[in-house]
């Protein structure tokens, strides 16, 4: 069976020899194609620790205790308001992990940035490519997400982000079935609609095409937009198409003279930094490197700014397709694979906002100190 848990761990170094009380709750227990169909509980553990540690981390137990949880425990866990402890859920779309934190009693965000920071590191924290707040809305909204990258930045916004918000919002407010909300973000307004079959559709607005909007210094070559334009890095030529989902892409579909791009073969570690930090990009760049697989089908793999390497990026894919038909590859309405699995993006010519629906999973519950 699949179970997911929940671990409590501290953002500050603990002492050397300690005993402490940690919060597991698991869930998402599937039963095995061999098993019953019947639903398993969730359940309650509690483990007494007993731990050596280094500054950062601890591990070992001593004892271990089981309890049933009521129905509706999920629910009660969220409710929790322990003095000194965050509570948060993790979630992922399509791999693009979040840590999702109940901010709505505060316009400010209960993190630093450097506690995201630490909470986002795979080995010493809870592991995590972002730290997302759900905050009261403002201007007419129903709420406000603010993220905060795993380097500690903040960018304007992130399309699995969204996608996971609205999960997080549903379950927050104990909502069910088809469901859409109005977002302030850094990147102006997003609304996400909750499908009746879990999926979470997004219209993510008008792609900003204007070069010193986007932003970049390149020159503009196409209605004051950078389309299919060079682009020089560590000596070698690439074709490069840049759009703004509210943050900033740069896409490219291969070298000058180059054949079509085949991006299981990139070393993204070395070349997605010199993309994100080149000098033609003042607020740094998120990159799209894209294989054409039809006129309806596209591969990419991103580097994502202020997070590396992601196994998905939703303003990336919703950037890709603009940059497809931009650049003449592919049609209005596409399939983008991603490392983490596919969204389906649309860019409507009636309204010219670009339309991304994609899964957002939970992962687990859990507990840190502060």
């Amino acid at each position: 069976m699949a179970i997911a848990a929940t671990i409590s761990l501290p953002l500050t170094s603990p002492t050397r020899h300690s005993v402490t009380r940690r919060s597991i709750t698991s869930l998402n227990v599937s039963p095995s194609s061999s098993s019953s169909s019947s639903s398993v509980q969730p359940s309650f553990l509690t483990l007494e620790t007993v731990a050596f540690r280094n500054p950062n981390f601890r591990v070992s137990a001593t004892s271990m205790s089981i309890e049933a949880l009521e129905k509706g425990s999920q629910t009660s866990f969220l409710d929790r308001k322990e003095s000194g402890f965050l509570h948060f859920v993790k979630y992922h779309g399509l791999g693009n992990d979040f840590i999702l934190v109940d901010n709505r009693d505060s316009s400010e965000p209960k993190l630093t940035p450097e506690q995201a920071v630490k909470l986002c590191d795979r080995n010493f924290g809870i592991g995590a490519d972002g730290v997302i707040f759900a905050m009261p809305g403002i201007n007419g909204t129903d709420y406000t997400m603010r993220i905060f990258n795993s380097d500690g930045s903040e960018p304007e916004m992130c399309g699995n982000g969204v996608r996971c918000f609205a999960r997080f919002i549903a379950e927050l407010e104990n909502l069910h079935g088809k469901q859409s909300f109005t977002l302030h973000t850094g990147a102006g307004l997003i609304v996400p609609e909750i499908q009746d079959d879990g999926k979470v559709k997004v219209d993510m607005g008008k792609p900003i095409l204007k070069a010193l909007d986007v932003p970049t210094k390149l020159p503009a070559n196409k209605d004051q937009s950078v389309v299919k334009s060079e682009l020089n890095v560590d000596g070698v030529s690439w074709n490069v198409t840049c759009v703004s989902m509210g943050n900033p892409h740069c896409v490219t579909f291969g070298t000058k003279g180059g054949q079509n791009l085949q991006v299981d073969e990139l070393n993204l570690a070395d070349i997605g930094p010199k993309f994100e930090h080149h000098a033609m990009f003042p607020a740094r760049t998120n990159t799209e490197f894209v294989q054409v697989i039809s006129r309806s089908h596209l591969k990419m793999r991103v580097w994502e700014r202020g997070a590396g390497a992601t196994l998905a990026c939703g303003t990336g894919a919703c950037a890709v397709v603009v940059a497809a038909v931009l650049e003449g590859h592919a049609g209005r309405s596409c399939t983008v694979d991603l490392p983490g699995g596919p969204l389906d993006i649309e860019w409507r010519e009636e309204d010219n906002h670009v339309y991304m629906t994609g899964p957002a999973e939970i992962v687990f519950y859990g507990s840190v100190p502060l």
